[in-house]
This record gives structure tokens, sequence and C-alpha cells, in this order.
């Protein structure tokens, strides 16, 4: 949303509020309901004259997706389909998808290229798979135009401190590393440290929320010039390890931040890091933040002073 109204457009935001927060986007720009409420949804699109529109709701939890795959295919596929159906009705030619690395499933090279094979080993990378063949379906009957962007670990906070990670429960690394630098856990557990990585911890590729903000606005921009249907890879192309992440944590932090080793997670890779010579090439994107310090720091930053997340 700040990215986008810097840059000139008049975004508005739909949300059932099921996960998101009220407090963290402007009152006047949002609409509460859900995209399963088809005739709300017309009814916005008709009123708004919407031109373009960017689609961020899913739930994105793979475990939870692996227990409970009915609800992901509900939201994130069922009601995908309804937000196409009504954009494709009401006019709209223009759609950036946040898709993601999931979709890839186990990496047969690295680092992943935009031509390897979609093979989800998760019922979330499925869902998300869907909704880019969908898309790529409507390219084909209807000339409409979108953007899969790919996503690997979103991370940091909003450098200007007024927007961060607030999940329940949280389960990405780089917050639940910074509760136990307040005290909030008494140790952050490492999921397998006999992985065939230089330290034995899985490699990861985070990108920050400001880099991804503007991988989406470069979407949009090429596709206002006429750019076709396609998908990127969002990553910096820089991998860092579970232990370079707490040790960096530690670093920015000043705390000791313990750590205990646990048996490795079914379906973890050993390594996800993209190629991203693409996005870079194609739409002009260059990332920000690419050192773990950097990223960790507006973390911080924002949980130190949202130690509550939203509610403080």
């Amino acid at each position: 949303m700040k990215e986008l109204l810097r840059k000139g457009y008049d975004p508005l935001i739909v949300d059932d509020l099921s996960e998101g927060h009220a407090e963290a986007v402007p009152p006047d720009r949002l609409h509460r309901f859900s995209l399963s409420d088809t005739g709300e949804l017309r009814a916005f699109l008709e009123r708004e004259e919407v031109d373009a529109v960017i689609h961020f709701a899913a739930h994105c939890y793979v475990g939870e997706s692996m227990e409970d795959p009915l609800k992901y295919y509900r939201n994130n596929a069922a009601n995908a389909l309804n937000l196409l159906e009504e954009t494709v009705r009401a006019g709209v030619r223009r759609f950036v998808f946040s898709s993601t690395c999931a979709t890839y499933g186990e990496p047969r090279r690295l680092p992943l290229r935009e031509d390897h094979p979609q093979d989800p080993v998760n019922v979330y990378g499925d869902t998300k798979l869907v909704v880019e063949k969908m898309l790529r379906a409507l390219d084909r009957s209807h000339r409409f135009r979108s953007i899969s962007l790919r996503y690997f670990n979103a991370s940091g906070a909003d450098p200007e401190g007024e927007l961060g990670e607030d999940h329940h429960p949280e389960t990405h690394l780089i917050p639940l590393v910074l509760q136990v630098a307040l005290g909030q856990r008494d140790e952050i557990r490492i999921f397998g440290d006999d992985y065939d990585t230089p330290d034995g911890t899985c490699i990861r590729d985070y990108i920050h929320v400001v880099d991804l903000a503007a991988a989406h606005i470069r979407a949009l921009e090429y596709l206002d010039a006429g750019g076709e249907t396609d998908a990127f890879n969002v990553g910096t192309g820089n991998g860092f390890s579970v232990r370079e992440v707490v040790d960096a944590a530690r670093r920015i932090t000043g705390h000791p931040i313990p750590a205990l080793v646990d048996p490795r997670r079914p379906g973890d890779p050993a390594e996800l890091v993209a190629e991203s010579t693409k996005i870079r090439e194609k739409l002009g994107w260059e990332p920000r933040f690419t050192a773990a310090e950097e990223i960790i720091r507006t973390a911080w930053e924002w949980h130190r002073n949202h130690p509550d997340g939203y509610t403080d």
C-alpha cells in the first residue's frame, strides 16, 4: 500500500481480516469482505471501476496445508477462481499474482530458474500452481494478461517502522529468533543440522518486503506498458543458512539467543535459492536488501517497538 501510494496509484484493499490486521492499512481504503462473497465482490469491482488487481489473499502455512487440505483449496484456489471470474466479468485485464517457489517442489537443480519443472510436494504449493494454470489459460482464452511472482522467503519489516510481521501462530524463522531476543521464547529450535550444506542447516533465499513490494510495482508497470503474461522468481540469489540467520540476529540484538537442534522436518529441502536474472533483466528490478543483517535489523526495530504486534 505505501509503495503504491508513493508511485501515484490509487489502491484499495479487500480483506476479510481473518489473518490480516486493520491497523496495517488506512481505514478509508479498506473494504472488509471475503472473496467467497461473489455478490459483494462483483458490486465492489463495478462500483470502484478497478483497472488492475494484485492478488495476495491466501493461507500460507505448509504444514497446515497438509493437515487441512480442503481449507487451502477452498481459500487459495476456489476463492481465486471467484476473483478471476468477477475480474474478467468487470473487464479488468491486468493481474499480478503472489505465487511461491513452493510450486517447484524438490529442487532438481540450483539455483531455481523459472523454467524448472513445477511439481509441488505440499498442498500449499499445489494451490498456488492451480492459480498459475488458471492465469495461463485465461491469457489464451481472453487475452487476460498477468504476472505471477514466485516468492522466496519474505522477511524484514518496513524501514520506517510502521509495518511488520504479526502472525498467530508465528512460524517464520526471523520473527521466531527475535522473539527469543525479546524474552518471549527460551530458545530457537533448529530442525536438522545434518543437511548437505556448509554448516549442516537449511539454506534459504530471504527477500525483504520492501523489495517484494517493488517487484509488484514493476510487474504492474510492465503490464501497463503492454507486457505479456509471464512468471518471475522474486529472490536475491543469495542463500543464508539457519545458523547464519541466528548468528546475524545475535549480532544485531546483542542477545545470546540459545539454539537447540531438533530432528529434520519432513519435506524441508536442504537449499532453496532463486535464480533472479529474469526479473532483473525483464522488469528492471534490483533488490536493495541483500545481507542478512540488513533484513534482520529492520525486523528487529519493528518487533522491539511492537512486542505484541499490532495490538501494541
